[in-house]
């Protein structure tokens, strides 16, 4: 009995080692890549154009002549720097029993490489302030609710289109009608019609469950969601950990290695419903999702869902942050 329990023991301090010496390499690696690997400048002050820019259209509420016209300007921003674009137009069912007429933007950077790694966020905005102290009522601008992880993309988009070769497929997708769910506090009996699972997130729902192109897929996700407050922190969301933890040490990892460890906290927090939960239920493809926490409040912040998600929020530090991280994180991928 005892020399069994020498060998468990011996054998679970040869496996921990085995798991010491692969990391110490993988950061060996990310080492050399830090010197050997010339990545692009994110630029802030681009980013954060694009998110004003959001904002001047009005809250990209659905149905509406501001979300219209702020799509459209997505689509010819994507256009405009060279991506392959492919609109998915559907319709949608909210939880107030309104039809949604929604559009999932998809755009393919290097559409011929087969490796591929995919970036998203939602580009529509909450209809109502419902965490506002104020009047839950009132329409907001999202500025960093949707418009902040969209700019951060426009601007990625922007600059992978002045680049002569690119390491990997890139492809953006911005989902819409992730913000419509039922009311804070508010009691709803309606039962979700057939195929939905959840009255948030429709445009990953739907995109998951119907892709743009039948057998698309890529090596993982990586999902932005309020990504540009002033003092944003990012801490390891659950689901992230619970279906792509290897991407979540990748980024986190190389975000400290590139003096972001301000904003990209190594401590491990709950898990949320975002659309990062369908594209890995549905899609199959490993997503994590790069979204705010606020230690001692929790997710989101104080602004969130309330008409203080305006610009006067938005850093361009943090921006610049995610970003950079982004890029990097494309860079040092081996095709």
């Amino acid at each position: 009995m005892m020399r069994s329990t020498v060998d468990k023991s011996f054998l679970a301090f040869s496996l921990l080692w085995i798991l010491v010496c692969a990391c110490s390499v993988e950061k060996e690696k990310l080492s050399e890549k830090l010197i050997q690997v010339k990545v692009p400048d994110f630029n802030a002050d681009s980013a954060y154009y694009f998110v004003e820019k959001q904002v001047s259209f009005g809250p990209r509420i659905p149905n509406t002549q501001a979300h219209r016209r702020a799509g459209d300007y997505l689509v010819n921003q994507f256009k405009r720097y060279g991506a392959t674009v492919t609109e998915q137009e559907f319709e949608a069912t909210s939880f107030d029993h309104q039809n949604l007429e929604l559009r999932n933007i998809i755009a393919a950077f290097n559409p011929e490489a087969s490796t591929r790694i995919l970036l998203a966020a939602h580009w529509d905005t909450r209809p109502f302030a419902d965490r506002d102290s104020q009047n839950r009522n009132a329409l907001f601008d999202g500025a960093n609710d949707g418009a902040s992880g969209v700019g951060v993309l426009l601007e990625i988009a922007r600059v992978l289109s002045k680049q002569d070769s690119q390491p990997i497929g890139v492809d953006i997708i911005l989902f819409d009608g992730e913000d419509g769910g039922e009311r804070e506090g508010d009691q709803h009996n309606s039962s979700l019609p057939k195929g939905l699972d959840s009255w948030w997130c429709l445009g990953s729902q739907h995109w998951s469950k119907s892709k743009h192109s039948k057998n698309y897929s890529a090596s993982y996700g990586i999902l932005l969601d309020m990504v540009g407050a002033r003092r944003s922190q990012f801490f390891r969301e659950g689901a992230s950990m619970k279906y792509a933890p290897h991407v979540v040490e990748k980024v986190w990892t190389i975000a400290n290695q590139i003096g972001y460890s301000d904003y990209f906290v190594k401590q491990n927090v709950g898990a949320i419903t975002d659309d990062h939960i369908f594209v890995n239920q549905h899609a199959k493809i490993p997503m994590i999702d790069i979204v705010h926490y606020q230690a001692g409040l929790g997710f989101f912040g104080e602004y969130h869902h309330s008409q203080k998600d305006n610009m006067s929020i938005i850093s361009k530090e943090t921006l610049k942050a995610v970003g950079s991280t982004l890029l990097h994180v494309i860079y040092y991928e081996e095709p």
